[in-house]
């Protein structure tokens, strides 16, 4: 169902589905209920000022009743954001596509206290093109190569690569160096490399991290090769064939070697403010996959590197 409030600073309006019956007499006072923690008068003045809208664009009164709308459309008030001091570089762009190489900390997508420091959000203001939708996602916490779709039209061919799995994707990740680590015969948990994970993964609600249960049948699958290793850490590279939330972190901790800075696993510590200093070593590194309209096999690579990775990296940049 089409908006009738347009994109204001790159965040689309939000639509509320409202009940056909209920206690309330009003619109109004089925939201100041709803949303009992902001201020009743805040709330009643949006009205006044014609800032909550049906379907066809008119404004809702405060006195309409709870049955004059199916649905209604607002714009959420945008929180007080901590500017994020990091930039995504567009690697290409073309009338259906746009690649970038997101940094450490920046979210994909609008979510919590983050709504314009968002590459999405960014990018549709950037770019003036309010139809920008991501076909996947990255953690916070990771940077590397991240795909939009840049119109509808089109935005499903290229969401089915991914649903089909059709899309190979290519992940670095830098660990602290196991205790019993031998450079002579690497393995990690027993298995030298490259070596297969596999477990099943659930996402609970209201929990941050994923559950794992290693009885059940696996629906995650990496594969996961030796770059290099140094006193201190491991580097590896990471070929998912799945793409499960939190997979790779995951998979890494369930063999003994989660990855640097990581605050979920093996271990969930307390939420901290971010430390530019300390980015979470997991680095999306290519996309490569065949393009469903043209035809052409597409690859793109990300120019940037792990920082805490050994000297002998195989990309170019820094994270």
């Amino acid at each position: 169902m089409a908006s009738p409030l347009p994109m204001r600073d790159g965040v689309g309006a939000t639509r509320l589905h409202l009940p056909h019956t209920g206690p309330w007499p009003t619109i109004s006072a089925y939201m100041v209920e709803r949303f009992f923690h902001l201020d009743e008068q805040f709330l009643l003045e949006r009205f006044d000022r014609g800032e909550i809208v049906m379907a066809d664009g008119s404004a809702v009164s405060r006195d309409a009743p709870l049955d004059a709308a199916e649905f209604i459309w607002y714009y959420r008030e945008p929180p007080v954001e901590t500017e994020i001091p990091f930039h995504a570089e567009i690697l290409h762009q073309d009338d259906d596509l746009v690649v970038i190489d997101k940094p450490h900390f920046l979210p994909t997508t609008p979510a919590g206290r983050y709504v314009q420091n968002s590459a999405l959000v960014r990018l549709r203001r950037q770019l003036d093109n309010p139809d920008l939708a991501p076909i996947h996602r990255l953690d916070r916490a990771t940077a590397g190569i991240l795909m939009f779709s840049a119109r509808v039209q089109t935005r499903g061919a290229y969401q089915m690569l991914f649903q089909r799995r059709e899309i190979e994707k290519v992940y670095e990740a830098v660990s602290a160096r196991p205790e019993r680590w031998d450079p002579d015969s690497p393995a990690l948990d027993g298995q030298s490399f490259p070596l297969t994970v596999r477990c099943h993964i659930e996402k609970l609600r209201a929990q941050v991290c994923v559950e794992v249960d290693h009885v059940r049948e696996p629906n995650s699958e990496t594969v996961v090769e030796l770059i290099d290793s140094d006193d201190d850490v491991i580097h590896t590279l990471l070929r998912p064939h799945t793409g499960k939330m939190h997979q790779l972190r995951v998979h890494l901790a369930s063999v003994g070697a989660g990855i640097l800075h990581d605050n979920l696993y093996p271990v969930l510590t307390d939420e901290k403010p971010d430390d530019h200093q300390r980015p979470l070593q997991l680095l999306a590194r290519e996309l490569r996959f065949i393009d469903p309209l043209s035809g052409n096999e597409r690859e793109f690579m990300t120019r940037r590197t792990l920082q805490y990775a050994p000297t002998s990296q195989l990309s170019q940049g820094v994270s």
